[in-house]
């Protein structure tokens, strides 16, 4: 085929291989084709071809990067979708296509759109995969444990804002520091329900992070514009959400 670019490998010997300017996935018989390459003229390593739209670049096995391949699904991550779908400004979404190669013939069975030159894909069983719904509060040594401990520390020029969320208010409801000063807000979200994230943002000063359940996170910045300032949960957090 035209313009072979990436191969991965199942667990029955086969391997699958990007054709670019094919716009196609083939699979071969690896000892097939070692056998050709000897000089076997009865050997054939292609087993079965199969179009995917358009430009295939990566392409990945499911558990195909390790050593427990199983054979199951293959991934074709593609560089152009052309005309299959809306154009959304000069940059158009790409699309990777999920094929079933567990039988003899490979089947298609479901496409997506993705970003735009999409690069690295991995498939792995569901079972591997071990969330972590809501962090230990004690993995975190700058941890605020309590709304009581919300505190304004100066050292000089060096602010430290100890902050704490809790659906549906910040321990703190305002502070004031100095033109010049360095500003470090410190925030744990206390809360323990699953999926319960908070934002924090200061627009003005182009800050917006998240923080999860039990979670710490830290922002640094230097305070030089005077003013008052609007900070705010943007995360939809709780039914008076609009009260953070």
């Amino acid at each position: 085929g035209l313009g072979p670019l990436h191969t991965a490998f199942d667990n029955k010997g086969n391997a699958y291989t990007t054709l670019f300017l094919d716009s196609q996935i083939v699979k071969w018989n690896v000892d097939a084709a070692i056998r050709s390459f000897k000089g076997d003229k009865t050997a054939k390593p292609v087993v079965d071809r199969i179009d995917v739209q358009y430009q295939p670049g990566h392409g990945f096995t499911s558990m195909g990067e390790t050593k427990n391949a199983d054979g199951k699904f293959f991934l074709s991550d593609n560089k152009f979708s052309k005309d299959r779908f809306l154009p959304v400004g000069p940059l158009h979404p790409e699309t990777a296509q999920l094929i079933d190669i567990s039988g003899d013939k490979m089947k298609l069975v479901a496409d997506h759109s993705v970003y735009s030159e999409p690069h690295d894909s991995i498939i792995i069983p569901r079972e591997l995969i071990r969330t972590r719904q809501v962090y230990d509060i004690n993995e975190f040594p700058n941890a605020v444990k309590d709304a009581k401990e919300c505190r304004v520390e100066r050292k000089g020029k060096k602010v430290t804002i100890y902050l704490t969320s809790q659906a549906p208010t910040f321990g703190l409801r305002e502070w004031t520091v100095k033109k010049g000063d360095e500003v470090t807000i410190i925030l744990t979200n206390l809360d323990k329900v699953e999926d319960l994230t908070h934002g924090f943002a200061i627009p003005h000063y182009n800050i917006n992070f998240i923080v999860n359940p039990q979670e710490t996170k830290s922002v640094t910045f230097k305070a030089d514009k005077p003013g008052v300032y609007w900070c705010y949960c943007t995360n939809f957090c709780h039914a008076l959400h609009i009260e953070m």
